[in-house]
C-alpha cells in the first residue's frame, strides 16, 4: 500500500455542437482569468480544505487528471483518471487497490456510481457508448453492462456521461453528443423511459454531465446550458420540476458545472469546471456560499470536474488538472 501525498491542514494548521462545447470548455481558464475569480476565494465557512491529497503520476495513488469519482457507504472512494485506471482510498486517502477498465483507446469514463443495494460500482463507459459494472474489488460484471451500441433509440447511447440509481433500483443514464438525453431503465437492465434531447430550452440539455439523487427527485447538471435541472421520479413518467442557474461567475451563476451532490439536509453541491469553484445552494437555487479559486494551492482548484459527500457531511472535491482530492467540512 502506498502513502498518499497529502496536506492535513486541520492538524498541521496551516451543432457541430459537441466539438463546441469542449472548445469552450477547453478555454474556460483563459477566457475567466485568475484575477477576475478572486472574490471566489470565500465562503460561510472558510472554504479551507482540512485534507489535501493525491498528486500527479502513474502509480497507485498517483492520478493523471482524475475525471470521475463515486462513494460507498462505507465511505471508500472510487476514483477513474485518464488513464483508465480505477483506484480505491478510505476517506483519508490512503490507497486500497487498482483496477482497470477493459478498453481505454477510444477514450476513458467520465462518471460514476457506487449502487449500494447490489453492491457494485457503475461506470459511464463514455466513449464505449456504455455502462460498465464491477463488484467492490474490481471484477466486470458482464451481465449488468447496459449498451455498447452507437445509436439514438432504446438502449442505445451516445456519449455516457453518468449514472443515477433510484431507492427502487432503477437506473438513469445521461449521454451527450448526438443525444443530449436521460435514459431510464428498470433494476433489470430493461428500459423504461427517455427524455430530454439537444436544446437551450428547458427540460432539454447540453452536455448532461452529472446525476444524482436524492429523495424522489433527479438532479442533473446541465453543464453546456450552464444550469440545474430537476425531476420528480416518484411517478411512472418523471416530471419536470424547474431549472435554475445561467451562463456567469457571480453567485448562483455557473460555468461548466461538471458535478452535483446533494447534502443530507437537501442543499445542493455544484462544482464548476470553468468557475473553478464550488457553490453550496438551496433546494431553489439560492446561493448559500461559495469557495475556490483557480490556482494550485490548498483551497484553490484547477478544472474540477466532480465531488461527493460521505457520511460524516465532508465534501470531496475531485481537483482534476492538480491530480489531486481535496476535503472540506460542512457546517451544520
Amino acid at each position: 500500500m502506498r502513502e498518499p501525498s497529502q496536506i492535513n491542514l486541520a492538524e498541521s494548521n496551516p451543432i457541430d455542437r459537441r466539438q463546441a462545447c469542449q472548445q469552450l470548455v477547453a478555454g474556460a481558464t483563459s477566457l475567466i482569468g485568475l484575477a477576475s475569480l478572486n472574490g471566489c476565494v470565500a465562503s460561510a465557512f472558510g472554504g479551507t480544505p482540512e485534507l489535501v491529497w493525491g498528486r500527479r503520476g502513474f502509480s497507485d495513488g498517483r492520478f493523471l487528471k482524475p475525471r470521475a469519482m463515486a462513494i460507498d457507504p462505507d465511505d471508500q472512494l472510487y476514483i477513474v483518471d485518464t488513464t483508465g485506471r480505477i483506484q480505491v482510498f478510505d476517506a483519508d486517502g490512503q490507497h486500497l487497490r487498482t483496477w482497470t477498465t477493459p478498453e481505454t483507446n477510444n477514450g476513458r469514463p467520465t462518471g460514476m456510481v457506487f449502487d449500494g443495494a447490489k453492491d457494485r460500482l457503475l461506470v459511464a463507459d463514455t466513449h464505449y457508448y456504455r455502462m460498465l459494472a464491477f463488484t467492490p474489488t474490481g471484477e466486470l460484471l458482464p451481465e449488468d453492462q447496459i449498451g455498447g451500441t452507437s445509436g439514438s433509440g432504446a438502449g442505445e447511447f451516445a456519449f455516457v456521461t453518468d449514472i443515477a440509481v433510484d431507492g427502487d433500483g432503477c437506473l438513469y443514464i445521461g449521454e451527450y453528443g448526438a443525444s443530449d438525453r436521460i435514459q431510464r431503465f428498470d433494476p433489470d437492465g430493461t428500459f423504461m423511459a427517455q427524455w430530454g434531447g439537444t436544446g437551450r430550452e428547458v427540460q432539454h440539455f447540453v452536455r448532461p454531465q452529472s446525476l444524482v439523487i436524492h429523495e424522489q427527485t433527479l438532479w442533473i447538471a446541465d453543464a453546456c446550458n450552464h444550469r440545474v435541472q430537476r425531476y420528480d421520479i416518484s411517478t411512472t413518467e418523471p416530471q419536470w420540476i424547474g431549472s435554475w442557474g445561467q451562463e456567469g461567475k457571480q453567485l448562483g451563476e455557473f460555468y461548466y458545472p461538471y458535478g452535483i451532490a446533494v447534502d443530507p439536509d437537501g442543499t445542493v453541491l455544484v462544482c464548476e469546471f470553468g468557475n473553478q469553484r464550488v457553490q453550496r445552494l438551496t433546494p431553489e437555487g439560492e446561493p448559500i456560499s461559495s469557495w475556490g479559486a483557480p490556482g494550485h494551492d490548498p483551497g484553490q482548484l484547477y478544472e474540477p470536474w466532480g465531488l461527493v459527500v460521505d457520511s460524516q457531511r465532508r465534501v470531496h472535491v475531485l481537483d482534476s488538472n492538480n491530480h489531486r482530492v481535496q476535503r472540506f467540512t460542512l457546517p451544520g
